[in-house]
């Protein structure tokens, strides 16, 4: 289980993820991410120069409301599950989301501080066994992170970990 900090809970969350974060897919999942103070593109945000609003009012009270906003020190990253009907019955899916849920948990260090992390389980996700899955969910955490300018190593026997750390 993901400890409380480290869990997407609301819709608008979820939608600033997935609208805004970079994607990278994978046979059994597609992993976005959002990070904290840059745009799409991996750039530094700005303010937007109109007053026009670009986004629908929700995604921007969300980030307004954001609990984690007025704490002085960077929040957590912090990850959601999609794992829809088309994945299987609720027996299928309840399995998918705790494999997703405990291989992200191996992986939160990974994640830069704010970072919001969307995992949406596909289909063949519920014939996929826990070492296929966590492949997967390694190879996209490396395309996303490596493009961000930071590198990934992904050890065969367990979980990734980050460059120059021991395991």
């Amino acid at each position: 289980m993901l400890p409380p900090d480290n869990r997407l809970r609301r819709r608008e969350d979820f939608a600033i993820a997935v609208r805004r974060g970079r994607r990278a897919g994978r046979p059994n999942l597609v992993v976005h991410l959002r990070q904290q103070g840059t745009s799409k593109a991996g750039n530094p945000e700005r303010a937007p120069e109109t007053t026009q609003p670009s986004e629908p009012d929700t995604l921007r009270q969300s980030v307004a409301e954001d609990p984690h906003a007025g704490v002085e020190h960077a929040p957590p990253p912090r990850a959601g599950f999609v794992v829809s009907k088309a994945v299987g019955p609720a027996v299928v899916r309840n399995v998918v989301k705790r494999r997703l849920r405990h291989l992200v948990r191996d992986r939160l260090a990974l994640l830069p501080a704010g970072s919001l992390v969307v995992v949406r389980a596909l289909p063949p996700a519920a014939q996929a066994d826990h070492d296929a899955l966590a492949r997967d969910l390694d190879a996209a955490f490396d395309r996303l992170l490596s493009r961000a300018g930071r590198s990934v190593a992904v050890r065969a026997d367990g979980p990734a970990v980050k460059p120059g750390a021991t395991a």
